[in-house]
């Protein structure tokens, strides 16, 4: 123990060392994680003379903030970007163009989640709030150059959604789906803690920057620690973004789930798993992409095919949908596989077309089902056209967006991703990736069929009642980007390749 005397001694004066801070970098973090904290307590003590809608507004408003602050910052980058809080985040058009992304998924579900809610009567100031506090984790997850930092962002992306899941009391479907989400969740981050565990061993440190260094070839004397870590992480991951053989929570979870949170969990919970992965394999263990691919190889092969052929038996729309979404995690790996620029451009492209197509496609969902959130079966959709002709229009375009059909950006996704796998003579997995995208393409046609065929007087789904129009906005949006952006693809090409990789600094 130190002497009183020589504590007495310490000067005042010398000044603790605290990192440097980029209060502007951070601001689309800070935008997204403090609305809800402010909006909570304001709520508290004036919820009886604001409008109802207004948790809603503010979520929305929350999601367009953090876009305009990604943006700016894009726009103010210095070369390919730069790093904070002693390189323990980064700041570069990797993380910024995926953070939009989650900002986009908060935005549009806020806009037409609200309706379902009334509908529903679920707590729409909670739902709103852990929404956003969901978001703020998968933007750290973003910009995570610290696997510490990494491990925090999805844990606060998790627990929220745990608690989303379950957000139906009176459903019996939705209290299982939380449940079971929470238990295998919990079982896949402790698989990603001991991977960090490990990694640490073998190098010393959980800064991504010391990590790359440290697993460059020749370094390590014993690199079977750090493939043992490489490959708890990937289980961890392979969780988050519903991979084979890690997808079993998927079907039951989007089945039971309130369709608004399935919107957000397959886009924005999809986006930050996979910018963890990109972020941790891509670019921390860029130098040993022979070793790992062969691990996303199986992955992707996997997720491809199950997803493809499990989906196509089916009879509920919602878990058709899942298994659909566990096949476009293995398309996106296709492009990871590659550990190459073209392969990462072509994942960040295919993330970015699938989010709008996610959250589009549950928004129709959500108005399809009538009260109680339970007539999603094929049978419920037969007719659809002829009472809601604008919504099965509206479907039509997301689920060809899915399938692959041309002058949709779902087309030019899986070409790219295809293509990267042929730029890297990997063309077994770019013919079973094709193969796939045709079989798959009869999963969505039973859907339309259902839709464009019965009788009129059938009114299993949605009846005669308007569309409300916030789910009207939500999915006219998304439509309209699909469209758009399949037709005049350039402009969203040009934004995908200008996300730099990832920038990684070794601690000091």
């Amino acid at each position: 123990m130190m002497p009183l005397a020589q504590i007495a001694q310490i000067s005042f004066s010398d000044k603790l060392e605290t990192p440097s801070v980029d209060w502007a970098g951070l601001s689309p973090l800070l935008v997204m994680a403090a609305t809800p904290l402010f909006f909570l307590t304001i709520w508290s003590l004036a919820s009886p003379w604001l409008p109802k809608r207004t948790p809603s507004i503010v979520a929305a408003l929350a999601g367009i903030g953090t876009i305009v602050a990604a943006a700016i910052q894009w726009a103010q980058l210095d070369g390919d970007g730069t790093t904070t809080l002693a390189n323990a985040f980064g700041i570069d058009g990797f993380s910024l163009l995926l953070t939009m992304l989650i900002a986009v998924a908060v935005t549009l579900t806020s806009i037409f989640a609200w309706d379902y809610l009334e509908r529903e009567d679920i707590n729409s100031a909670e739902f709103f709030v852990l929404l956003m506090l969901s978001a703020s984790g998968g933007i750290v997850m973003t910009g995570a150059n610290d696997l510490i930092v990494l491990f925090l962002g999805l844990e606060v992306l998790s627990i929220a959604v745990y608690i989303l899941a379950a957000a139906h009391l009176r459903r019996f479907e939705s209290q299982e789906a939380g449940i079971k989400y929470f238990v295998l969740g919990a079982f896949a981050s402790a698989f990603l803690l001991y991977g960090i565990a490990l990694v640490y061993g073998a190098t010393g440190s959980t800064n991504l920057g010391i990590i790359r260094d440290a697993s460059a070839p020749g370094v390590l004397e014993d690199v079977g620690l750090l493939y043992g870590g490489m490959a708890l992480l990937l289980v961890g991951f392979g969780f988050k973004i519903a991979a084979v053989p890690f997808h079993a929570w998927t079907p039951d979870v989007y089945h039971g789930a309130p369709s608004p949170v399935v919107s957000f969990m397959a886009s924005a919970v999809k986006v930050g798993g996979f910018a963890a992965l990109l972020r941790v394999f891509w670019a921390t263990f860029g130098s040993l992409a022979d070793d790992w691919a062969p691990m996303i190889f199986v992955l992707a092969c996997l997720s491809m095919v199950l997803g493809t052929v499990v989906g196509i038996v089916q009879d509920n729309v919602k878990r058709m949908l899942a298994y659909s979404s566990i096949s476009h995690a293995g398309f996106i790996l296709v492009g990871a596989e590659s550990a190459t620029d073209t392969g990462l451009s072509a994942a960040l492209y295919y993330l970015t077309a699938y989010t709008f197509i996610a959250i589009g496609s549950f928004a129709i969902i959500s108005v399809a089902s009538p009260r109680g959130d339970d007539a999603t079966t094929i049978g419920d959709y037969r007719g659809l056209a002829s009472r809601k002709p604008a919504l099965a229009f509206g479907f039509t375009v997301l689920l060809l967006a899915q399938a692959g059909i041309p002058f949709t950006t779902g087309f030019l996704a899986k070409f790219k991703v295809i293509g990267a796998a042929v730029e890297t003579e990997s063309y077994v997995l770019g013919v079973i990736a094709m193969l796939a995208a045709v079989v798959g393409a009869f999963l969505y046609l039973r859907i339309m069929l259902a839709m464009y065929t019965g009788d009129d007087a059938d009114d299993a789904v949605t009846g005669r009642e308007p569309i409300p129009w916030s789910a009207a906005l939500t999915i006219g949006i998304t439509v309209a980007f699909t469209l758009f952006f399949g037709i005049f693809a350039d402009p969203l090409i040009d934004l995908v390749n200008d996300a730099s990789p990832p920038v990684l600094q070794a601690a000091g």
